[in-house]
């Protein structure tokens, strides 16, 4: 078949955004932060197995706003990767398959992730200015 004759997909531009897709592009990337962020826990580990002057080291770079920044990602990441792969669960065990329950879970599971990291870092912080 000549390559003029072939048929185009359609491209990405064309279609409507929609939960179901940010959902599944979310769980993918969150994934991947997952895998990153792990780095720089067994960074702080090996710190720790060093000595003081290491891990005080790494301490203060996440204290910076570079390092709270990405841990605070890190932390969403967590919390929204949990969340849907439940819901995930859910829907292999057949439940949340009709449309406004896959919308409705899908929105439930981003408004959760980010209450769960608020929380974490309300708690974070509380208990800093409590130290």
């Amino acid at each position: 078949m000549p390559a003029t004759a072939r048929p185009l997909s359609p491209h990405l531009s064309i279609y409507r955004w929609q939960i179901q897709m940010v959902t599944s592009i979310l769980h993918r990337a969150t994934g991947v932060a997952l895998a990153a962020g792990t780095i720089l826990l067994v960074v702080a580990l090996l710190a720790l197995a060093s000595g003081p002057e290491a891990y005080a080291k790494v301490q203060a770079f996440c204290a910076s706003w570079i390092g709270l920044f990405l841990l605070a990602g890190w932390t969403w990441s967590l919390a929204y990767h949990l969340l849907n792969g439940i819901r995930h669960l859910l829907q292999d065990a057949g439940l949340g398959y009709l449309p406004a329950q896959f919308v409705r879970n899908g929105w439930m599971v981003v408004a959760g992730s980010v209450l769960l990291t608020v929380l974490v870092w309300v708690c974070v912080f509380a208990q800093r200015g409590g130290a």
